[in-house]
């Protein structure tokens, strides 16, 4: 069951895909038009899911279900990845790579391999200041208060120069 992403619970269960490039509006459109038809049916063993989504930055896609309503399963989590995998054929993105890692830039996103952000670390180009994207977030608490932080604040922070 879809529902308003801001009437979910705090402690509702999120998953945040990040794309490796914008995303269009004609993919925009029709990613959204998917997201919510799937969102709307998305079940648990045939019980539908009090669930919803945003896109956020032209480049991020986050899935939430609340828990407190009805538990999501391993069969439910497959079906979204499912999804995200026919967006990243369809649209030539890759959304499922979890070794890549996005940051700030100014106001520009950047998105690199994990190997390119150690090494940007190394040269100063990435610092405990730079804003990161926590994709590792677990709930909708944690994408309000710690998906968008410094990286000194994230698991990021392994990989700062000492």
């Amino acid at each position: 069951m879809l529902v308003n992403f801001e009437s979910l619970s705090n402690n509702s269960k999120v998953w945040v895909y990040q794309s490796n490039r914008e995303f269009n509006e004609n993919e925009i459109e029709i990613m959204l038009a998917k997201i919510e038809i799937f969102v709307a049916e998305w079940k648990r063993h045939g019980k539908g899911l009090k669930a919803s989504y945003q896109i956020k930055y032209n480049q991020f896609i986050v899935l939430a279900v609340d828990e407190d309503y009805s538990k999501v399963s391993g069969c439910s989590i497959d079906s979204s990845v499912n999804l995200m995998k026919q967006f990243e054929r369809a649209f030539n993105l890759d959304l499922t790579n979890r070794l890549n890692i996005s940051f700030r830039n100014n106001n520009t996103i950047n998105v690199v391999s994990l190997s390119e952000f150690k090494n940007f670390v190394k040269l100063g180009k990435i610092t405990e200041n730079t804003v990161v994207f926590n994709n590792m977030i677990t709930t909708k608490d944690e994408l309000s208060n710690n998906w968008e932080v410094t990286a000194d604040k994230s698991w990021h922070k392994q990989f700062l120069a000492s």
